[in-house]
């Protein structure tokens, strides 16, 4: 303490070598900043390029898979499109085939018909003793909100056949006839007090059908050609509803 009170004044000279070495320490300083914020604009633009280069590379794997995907949706649509005009053609091809149907069944069940109509129902229900002189085809009408239809009803006066024409019997049309037949004065009065009875007709059935028919007291009439018999057993009796 004693030596540095005892210590003369700076010269001048010391002075300004004091102040030269602050004036070069701040500009070390001042280069060592511009430096590093040099070294930072040189990252920061390096990382943006590298950002930008990312940026564009997942941008065109993007693009590549929307293109892939886009292939993939239009050959799907192309496949949908082509299996769709397949169904297209198949359902023509149906239509087609079920109007060759419905004209084979419209022509033969006219035929049929027209046969019981024209001639051979009442020699056939003469021959089992039931003398009907008058056919009336296609009886159909309205009664209590339902709708009914009955083919052919021929009789007498007294007598009464009602007859349902099938070109294909089965055993479902038949009971489904036995339920319209027992109906059959509600829809049509004026048949009240008559004896009723029932017959089937057609062109194919399996002989359980037809057997099953005859046990429910329905005449049975089978179409041969252009003309129609009836196959009942000889000790048949009919029954009345």
């Amino acid at each position: 303490m004693e030596n540095e009170l005892s210590r003369e004044p700076a010269t001048p000279d010391e002075i300004w070598a004091i102040l030269s070495a602050l004036v070069k320490e701040r500009e070390k300083d001042e280069l060592r900043r511009k430096e590093e914020r040099k070294e930072y604009e040189l990252r920061k633009k390096e990382e943006q390029e590298k950002y930008e280069l990312r940026k564009k590379e997942e941008q065109e794997k993007y693009e590549l898979r929307k293109k892939e995907e886009q292939e993939k949706y239009e050959l799907r649509q192309q496949k949908v499109d082509r299996e769709m005009e397949e169904l297209r053609r198949s359902l023509q091809e149906t239509d087609r085939q079920i109007t060759r149907t419905d004209a084979r069944f419209d022509s033969q069940w006219g035929k049929l018909m027209e046969s019981l109509v024209e001639g051979d129902l009442v020699g056939l229900l003469s021959g089992c003793g039931i003398a009907v002189h008058s056919i009336h085809p296609r009886v159909y009408g309205r009664r209590n909100g339902t709708h009914y239809e009955f083919d052919i009803v021929a009789g007498n006066g007294d007598e009464v056949v009602v007859v349902e024409v099938k070109t294909t019997l089965k055993s479902e049309q038949v009971t489904e006839f036995l339920e319209k037949l027992q109906r059959f004065t509600v829809y049509e009065p004026l048949y009240r007090g008559k004896r009723i009875y029932g017959a089937v007709a057609y062109l194919k059935a399996d002989s359980s059908v037809t057997l099953y028919a005859e046990r429910q007291g329905l005449f049975v009439i089978r179409a041969t050609g252009s003309s129609a018999s009836i196959v009942n057993d000889e000790e048949f009796v009919p029954r009345v509803f």
